[in-house]
């Protein structure tokens, strides 16, 4: 599915609104941090060779005000934390450790560079400070902005088309008929595109009908970056999404996967854009999207497309499993030694959403996998949503 899939063009965006975007550049320093070598506390600036003395204090340096003048041996210069170091000075004393009085202060001895931040401490003029392909968070701007950059160049958000249809469905709020249900899955995959980092666009129900799927098709894939359809893949009467999309020259890489759930998942191309298509069920849908659509999104975004799993202890016992890859809704929690234990839920159909909201990761059993005992350790994917 990710062959042939390549970042998005950049654009520049400023700091204030580039919260969990990814990085289509590095950013570099304009210049060193801090610029000057300054003091790391509220004190007296001075000569260490001049220690321990009476010395005579002759100004002052504050944050965002130095001292003009030269502090020689003999001499003190009261300072803020973070003002830069008056010229001759090489340490600062804290203020708790001298005695003044009046213009005078005495202080005992110290070696040089004490309670000194030195000049590119944090960094230096030039260095790359983020990488290409880094989601921008609170710290990353916090750094960028501590760079001098105003804006940033970041990826362009992957536009997703988010379709389905099917007489069965109704839109929530309206007055469904006595043998339809609510459309769930096309607000649960437009909210997690958001949340990694796409933008996302749903279109209204269609009836099936295999021209009406394809006219909705085609202006999707038309403006959209990639087109996700939902439901209308199996092999029933009626079930026309994939047969729609071969009027519109969809070439199939994948007819479908060793997956429960969500084994009618399937991917493609057209002439205008890439096609994922995800089961009816809700659950298989949610499943398959963090498998492959965040997968996807990462890719257009140029961000790492790894699908990361981690290892927990189970809580129970779990059957030998089948021969396809099981992914099991599962409650994940640690111990106060920090020691994570997963809980597979006892119903697992796939229709279920009510057990995906009680979830928070799932649990992979490889296929062909034999029974496992409590405690054994399995891989888990974490269900954040982020």
């Amino acid at each position: 599915m990710l062959a042939g899939i390549r970042p998005l063009a950049p654009e520049p965006v400023a700091l204030d609104e580039a919260l969990g975007r990814v990085l289509a550049a590095p950013v570099l320093a304009v210049r060193d941090q801090p610029p000057f070598t300054a003091s790391m506390m509220d004190g007296y600036a001075l000569n260490a060779a001049g220690t321990p003395a009476r010395l005579k204090v002759i100004g002052e340096a504050a944050a965002g005000r130095g001292f003009s003048g030269h502090c020689g041996v003999g001499q003190a210069v009261r300072i803020s934390t973070g003002a830069p170091l008056p010229e001759g000075s090489d340490t600062v004393v804290m203020q708790e450790d001298v005695k003044r009085d009046g213009d005078f202060v005495e202080v005992p001895a110290f070696q040089p560079g004490q309670n000194v931040r030195p000049r590119g401490l944090d960094f230096v003029a030039g260095a790359q400070l983020l990488g290409k392909g880094l989601r921008l968070d609170g710290i990353a701007l916090a750094l960028a902005a501590a760079s001098g950059a105003a804006t940033v160049s970041v990826t362009r958000r992957p536009l997703v088309s988010i379709l389905t249809g099917g007489d069965e469905l109704a839109e929530p709020g309206s007055q469904p008929g006595p043998f339809q249900i609510f459309d769930s899955a096309t607000r649960g995959l437009g909210a997690l595109v958001k949340a990694w980092g796409g933008e996302a666009q749903r279109l209204s129900l269609e009836k099936d009908d295999e021209a009406a799927i394809a006219r909705a098709a085609q202006g999707a894939l038309t403006g959209s970056d990639l087109l996700v359809v939902i439901g209308g893949a199996s092999v029933g009467d009626h079930d026309h999404a994939r047969p729609a999309l071969m009027r519109l020259g969809l070439e199939l890489a994948v007819d479908k996967v060793a997956l429960r759930p969500g084994k009618p998942c399937w991917f493609g191309r057209t002439p205008q854009g890439p096609v994922l298509g995800l089961p009816g069920n809700p659950a298989s849908a949610l499943v398959c999207a963090h498998l492959f659509l965040r997968p996807m999104l990462a890719a257009m975004l140029g961000a790492d497309a790894t699908v990361v799993l981690r290892r927990a202890h189970l809580s129970e016992a779990l059957p030998a499993n089948g021969p396809r890859e099981h992914y099991l809704r599962a409650r994940l929690s640690s111990d106060d030694v920090g020691r994570l234990s997963a809980r597979a839920f006892e119903q697992q159909d796939s229709s279920l959403l009510s057990v995906f909201a009680s979830a928070n990761a799932l649990i992979r059993l490889k296929p062909n996998a034999p029974a496992s005992a409590a405690g054994d350790l399995v891989d888990v994917l974490l269900l954040d949503g982020a």
